[in-house]
C-alpha cells in the first residue's frame, strides 16, 4: 500500500498528478466515451487513490474506448451540488457518502443508524448481504444507480477544540458540525447536542472560525483534510459506520455497451476491496500519527452511549420512518435496537 503519511507536499503532488490521467487516450485517438467521476475527498485519501487505479485499469481494459476522469476534493461543487449533477447527468459518476445520499434516498442511511455495528465483520456481512442489496434496490428506483459494491468511509469519531467528550452527557450543548444528513443530525439532537448541518467543503473554515466546536468523521478524513490543525481531542465513539457508494447516472450508464459496464463494475469492485483494506489499516496507524500532531485520543465506553441513545425515541422514530421490512434487514446484523 502506498505510504499514507500525509503532507502538504504529497497533497500537492497528488493533486497535480490527477489531471495527467485524464489526457491519456488509446494511441492518441479520442475515447469513444469520456465520463467524469466526482469525489469530495482529498486526492490523498484512499478512496481517490484506489478510484484512480480503477480508472486506469478501465481505460486499459477497454483499449481506451472509455475514459473516466477523476475530479476530487469537490472540484465540481459541494456534495449536495454534485448529487444534483449526477441526477441530471452533467456528472456521470459521483462517489458519495451513504449518510448524505439519504437526503435523496432515505433508505441509504439505514447502515448509518447509531451504534448499529460493533465491528467490520458486522458491517461487511450487512453491506455485502441483505442490507446492502436492499439499499441498492432503493437507490435504483431513482434516476441514479450504484455501479459497484460499497466502499469504506469508516467508523465516525468525534473531535473537539473545546471540551473532551467522554460520556453521553458531555454532548449536551456541544456545537458539532454534521453533514447535511438527517440520520446524523437526528442522532446528535437525541444527545441534546447543537448539531449544525454544514457542507463538507465548508468544514475546515467552520472549525477554524469557531462556528462549531467539533465535528465527527472517520480518522482518514480528519487526517487528509488536516482537521488536526483546528481540533484538540478525538473521542473514539465509533457512533456510526459510513460508506461510499459510487453512483452512476442511469442514462449515462445505459449508453455504455454491456461489455464496458461489466469492466467498470469489475474494476471498481476490485478497488473497493483494496480501499476497504486501506481504511482498516489507517484506522490503526492514524491514531499514532494524529497523536503525534497534537490530537489527544479518548477511549470511551460505546455501550454507555448506545444505552443512552436507547433511552431516547431515536430507534423507535427511525424504525417508524423506514418501516418493518427495512428495519428487519438492519436488525438481522445489528441485533435488536432499543
Amino acid at each position: 500500500m502506498r505510504d499514507t503519511r500525509l503532507s502538504r507536499r504529497s497533497l500537492l503532488v497528488g493533486a497535480a498528478a490527477l489531471p495527467a490521467f485524464g489526457i491519456l487516450t488509446r494511441r492518441g485517438q479520442a475515447a469513444e466515451f469520456t465520463y467524469k467521476l466526482a469525489s469530495g475527498q482529498d486526492p490523498t485519501h484512499p478512496v481517490n487513490i484506489r478510484a484512480q487505479e480503477a480508472l486506469d485499469r478501465i481505460r486499459e481494459a477497454t483499449n481506451g474506448r472509455l475514459e473516466i476522469k477523476l475530479f476530487p476534493a469537490n472540484q465540481l461543487g459541494s456534495d449536495t451540488d454534485l448529487l444534483a449533477q449526477v441526477r441530471n447527468g452533467s456528472v456521470e459518476f459521483f462517489n458519495l457518502a451513504t449518510s448524505i445520499l439519504a437526503t435523496f434516498v432515505p433508505a441509504a442511511s439505514l447502515p448509518n443508524t447509531g451504534f448499529a455495528f460493533k465491528d467490520y465483520d458486522a458491517v461487511w456481512s450487512a453491506m455485502d448481504g441483505g442490507l446492502g442489496t436492499y439499499v441498492r434496490s432503493e437507490i435504483a428506483k431513482t434516476p441514479i444507480l450504484t455501479v459497484s459494491k460499497v466502499w469504506d468511509n469508516g467508523f465516525r469519531q468525534i473531535t473537539s477544540s473545546t471540551r473532551e467528550i467522554r460520556t453521553p452527557e458531555d454532548l449536551k450543548g456541544f456545537k458539532i458540525r454534521v453533514p447535511p444528513a438527517p440520520m446524523l443530525t437526528s442522532l446528535f439532537k437525541a444527545f441534546d447536542a447543537g448539531a449544525a448541518p454544514i457542507n463538507f467543503n465548508e468544514l475546515y473554515s467552520s472549525l477554524q472560525t469557531k462556528v462549531v466546536e467539533g465535528q465527527e468523521n472517520p480518522l482518514a478524513i480528519t487526517a487528509t483534510t488536516r482537521l488536526y490543525e483546528v481540533q484538540k481531542s478525538c473521542s473514539l465513539t465509533g457512533h456510526v459506520w459510513d460508506g461510499y457508494w459510487i453512483l452512476g447516472n442511469k442514462r449515462a450508464w445505459q449508453r455504455l455497451p454491456e461489455d464496458l459496464r461489466t469492466i467498470v463494475s469489475r474494476e471498481l469492485d476490485r478497488s473497493a476491496d483494496a480501499q476497504r483494506a486501506d481504511v482498516a489499516k489507517l484506522s490503526v496507524s492514524l491514531r499514532e500519527s494524529l497523536a503525534a500532531k497534537g490530537i489527544t485520543f479518548i477511549d470511551v465506553d460505546r455501550a454507555q452511549f448506545r444505552a443512552a441513545l436507547g433511552r431516547t425515541s431515536f430507534y423507535k422514530d427511525w424504525k417508524t420512518k423506514y418501516g418493518d421490512v427495512a428495519w428487519s434487514h438492519l436488525e438481522d446484523v445489528s441485533g435488536k435496537l432499543t
